[in-house]
């Protein structure tokens, strides 16, 4: 089986792992108890858990969900796919893993700015008070970005395409363009 040369070890473990099975949380509690289970957990509160939600706060919470389910879809595929397609190609193996770690790196800042803002004041800076789906929008995509940046930097593992420098003939080919 083939393996993919940009994503070993900490990176595949926390990327094609982690990353991918943890949006499966919001899945399967929405599919289990209602999207009122998922809403009652994006902001933690000590009032009574609402069940009577809005048709229109219904709508949007099965919008989020259909949204980690997509997440979930293309990190578990895109990465094998990777793998799998461009086995003999290990500077495209890693341009290509690097435009999906790219793409979940802009998403790791907006979801956690969204979030961190849209905590009220009371909890916002006492992460002892956050529940698990708030760690997960905010402290573990930290967590994510931070790693992503390190994979584009290096740390820790051989670098093929990212940090390269160009050849001579591929520099003398290039143009400009407009």
């Amino acid at each position: 089986m083939p393996t993919n040369a940009s994503l070993q070890g900490y990176y595949k473990v926390l990327f094609q792992y982690l990353e991918t099975y943890s949006l499966l949380g919001p899945i399967i509690g929405s599919l289990a108890w209602g999207p009122q289970w998922f809403y009652n957990e994006l902001i933690p509160s000590n009032d009574p858990p609402r069940n009577d939600l809005e048709v229109n706060a219904q709508m949007a919470t099965w919008h989020l969900v259909v949204a980690y389910t997509i997440m979930f879809t293309l990190t578990a595929l895109a990465y094998s796919t990777v793998r799998d397609s461009l086995a003999h190609d290990l500077a495209l193996q890693e341009k290509f893993t690097g435009v999906i770690i790219g793409a979940l790196a802009v998403g790791d800042l907006l979801h956690t700015t969204a979030t961190f803002r849209t905590l009220p004041l009371d909890i916002r800076y006492a992460p002892g008070s956050w529940n698990t789906t708030t760690h997960g929008n905010i402290s573990f995509c930290v967590l994510l970005h931070l790693s992503r940046i390190s994979w584009f930097l290096g740390v820790g593992r051989q670098r093929y395409y990212f940090g390269q420098p160009a050849s001579a003939s591929e520099t003398s080919n290039q143009k400009v363009k407009i």
